[in-house]
């Protein structure tokens, strides 16, 4: 008969005495259960005790947290954390050098402790902490674990950092600006300004005050990749909270820049050349905060683009008809003729007409509708005269055409705009977790307007391919858009690789390529075919449902998500080989591989997994709220409910892990499994078995007498990859 629910059978552990094996009766007050511990082993004032768990991060164990105790747990007998905090707190402020650094050094493995940190910061330590860093006396190791433990208490979210002074901030932005220091002090003072930034808006103008570009583009310099993620940490968190008025400020010379004038500075080759020179084209593999951190630059570079693509144009603004004026001179007038301006209206309308426009008397009209606004018009006088050969050529080899196939250069240029804010996702925050950067497009200090010039080549080179008229303009929209969208998925490094891909993406490819895709669904309509094919389903299924039940028991690693992404935590979750039990735990660093069984220290019996619940419906969705409201964040989680009443939360690296999770556990508990790669692998891999199968019957010579023993349905490993 199996033990209570509200009964859990433990080991405790007390230095210099054997463990105690006891069952912990999950309704008796923890303070009951820890006196009846101490008894065994003759201690006295049990009040000053707790317990912790004696492996992984050794939590304390409260009455809110208890419920997460499982069979077969190893605890450890600890002195309380008011205690802990209290000896710490003297300990620190001790003369003996030697002393006050084990306090520290201790001090700094407490902090990540919740229970800990509210009992140390109801004492006064974080201004003990700060008032050591601001005393200047405390270099190296001690330094380190200082900042450590400060960074730590501050993360818990129970003291403001409004709080923070003046003296300390300038401190902490002195570690950053000096030469040479410690990497340990540099990493935890980089961190702590981003905090800072992030958690403050008055904090916010005083890092900006003390940090200047010049001095964080000399860590961008270093081979330490871990100090590289630092510091575009921060540039982002500066650039991010920037007052909208100060990122748009130019000045002159950009490596003086305070970084509340971003938006300049990122234009300015030398902060470009140097991430690209020295962080994506370095020496050493992109991981995966440092390639998140260059895909938050990478939106916030782009999101400066809002404002224009936001904009409406003003018909009765003569600066920005101007534009338009300009566009028609370089196309039809040459650079000296200055009689343009006094043509007659029918000829500037005629010339509006030639240039594609859908208003040939006011074309102001066309910049009218937002997005994109005059962001599209911004992109066309940048190919008009940066690229004006190729501006010239586009527009007068359609003009001159009378045969309805002219592609109209004008409505044009706006739609694809307009379809490039959508594809890059401009004016949307960075989504957690998402490493999403493009290499080309810090190869170049206007990648947006370059990426246009070669989208507006691909379009036209695209309309003629398809031989295409106006009424013809949305299919071939959504041709660019694949041949764009394809491109990008193959991340090329470069503007010229662009090129090549859209090379290969002709049309004629694009066309193979959705034929091909739609094969399985178009290719085998007749009724045989469709009988076989359903005859085929439930083999191929089992098929499937092995493949995720063994990557399952192969396992994955996930992310704890935190305040601080660069200290990564993570942890492990596989199946059992016997599909009985699910193992999880937690890890310093991501493995390089399988993680052994013994190294996961809880488990789940399948048999206590009640359902499986995706996105708002996970328990954490509902508990985060800046989590909630992260679309691809949501798209991503998951939770396993189990008795009794408990759950396991997941936030997949990917969505093809996730796919593979959610399909699997639907396998293992007997349901229909329903991602879109498991619709996916269906469709390819009958259409595979088919034509195998359509293949054999071409082969088949009718014998005269008796038919032959039916052949076995072909079998093959199924090991399908993924992009």
């Amino acid at each position: 008969m199996p033990p209570p629910s509200d009964i859990v059978k433990v080991a405790i552990e007390w230095p210099g005495a054997n463990a105690q094996l006891i069952e912990i009766d999950q309704k008796k007050p923890l303070s009951s259960i820890i006196r009846e511990v101490c008894d065994g082993w003759s201690l006295s004032g049990s009040e000053q005790f707790a317990l912790r768990y004696a492996d992984g991060p050794q939590l304390y164990i409260t009455e809110q947290s208890r419920s997460d105790i499982k069979n077969g747990t190893i605890l450890r007998l600890a002195i309380s954390p008011a205690r802990a905090a209290r000896q710490l707190l003297d300990r620190i402020q001790s003369h003996g050098i030697d002393a006050r650094l084990e306090a520290l050094k201790e001090l700094a493995k407490l902090s990540a402790d919740p229970t800990f940190a509210a009992e140390f910061i109801n004492m006064e330590g974080i201004g003990t902490l700060a008032r050591l860093v601001e005393s200047g006396t405390h270099f190296g190791e001690m330094l380190a674990f200082t900042l450590t433990a400060f960074l730590e208490l501050m993360d818990h979210g129970i003291v403001s950092w409004d709080l923070i002074s003046l003296s300390f901030i300038k401190q902490i932005a002195g570690y950053v600006n000096q030469p040479m220091v410690d990497v340990s002090i540099l990493q935890r003072s980089l961190a702590i300004l981003e905090s800072m930034v992030l958690n403050s808006h008055s904090l916010y103008h005083r890092v900006a005050q003390e940090i200047t570009v010049g001095q964080l583009i000399g860590h961008l310099q270093v081979s330490n990749q871990e100090i590289q993620t630092y510091a575009i940490a921060l540039i982002n968190a500066l650039f991010l909270k920037a007052p909208e008025d100060r990122r748009q400020e130019e000045h002159t010379h950009p490596l003086d820049q305070r970084l509340t004038e971003m938006a300049s500075t990122l234009a300015q080759k030398h902060l470009r050349s140097i991430i690209l020179n020295h962080v994506i084209r370095g020496n050493r593999p992109i991981k995966a905060e440092m390639a998140h951190q260059l895909y938050v630059l990478q939106v916030l570079t782009f999101n400066l683009l809002e404002e224009r693509m936001m904009t409406k144009m003003d018909p009765s603004d003569q600066a920005q008809r101007d534009i338009i004026f300009e566009l028609r001179r370089i196309a039809f007038d040459g650079e000296n003729d200055a009689s343009g301006t006094e043509k007659r209206k029918a000829v500037y309308t005629k010339d509006y007409k030639m240039l594609g426009f859908t208003n040939h008397v006011n074309p102001a009209m066309d910049f009218t509708q937002t997005p994109p606004g005059m962001l599209a018009l911004d992109n066309m006088l940048y190919l008009a005269k940066l690229h004006q050969d190729t501006y010239i050529r586009i527009v007068l080899e359609n003009s001159s055409r009378e045969d309805k196939h002219e592609c109209p250069f004008g409505r044009c240029a706006i739609e694809l705009t307009r379809m490039l804010c959508e594809v890059l996702q401009v004016g949307e925050l960075p989504n957690e977790g998402c490493n999403d950067y493009h290499p080309m497009f810090f190869t170049h200090d206007r990648a947006w307007e370059e990426f246009f010039c070669v989208c507006i080549q691909l379009l036209n080179k695209t309309w003629k391919e398809m031989r295409a008229t106006a009424e013809d303009f949305n299919k071939v929209m959504q041709v660019v858009r694949e041949q764009i969208t394809r491109a990008l998925a193959m991340k090329p490094s470069s503007l010229d690789q662009l090129k090549g891909k859209f090379r290969a993406l002709s049309y004629s490819e694009i066309l193979r390529l959705r034929q091909s895709e739609r094969m399985s669904q178009d290719d085998f309509q007749s009724p045989p075919i469709i009988e076989l094919r359903e005859r085929i389903q439930p083999e191929i299924l089992e098929l499937i449902k092995q493949q995720r039940l063994n990557r399952l028991c192969e396992g994955s690693c996930f992310r704890k998500l935190g305040n601080r992404r660069r200290q990564e935590k993570f942890w492990f979750c596989r199946l059992s080989l016997n599909h009985k039990v699910l193992h999880y735990g937690d890890l310093d660093e991501s493995p390089q591989g399988e993680v052994p069984f013994e190294l996961l220290t809880d488990k789940i019996p399948v048999s206590d997994i009640k359902s499986v619940v995706t996105g708002k419906d996970c328990p954490h969705m509902k508990e985060k709220s800046a989590l909630k409201q992260n679309k691809e964040v949501l798209e991503l989680a998951f939770s396993i409910l189990y008795d009794p009443d408990e759950n396991l939360n997941f936030v997949a690296p990917n969505k093809y892990e996730y796919c593979i999770w959610t399909d699997g556990l639907c396998a293992l508990l007997g349901r229909e499994m329903a991602s879109d790669l498991t619709r996916s692998d269906l469709d390819t891999l009958i259409s595979m078995e088919m034509k195998l199968r359509l293949l054999d019957l071409e082969n088949i010579t009718i014998p005269e007498a008796p038919p032959p023993v039916p052949k076995e349905p072909s079998t093959y490993n199924f090991t399908y990859n993924y992009g």
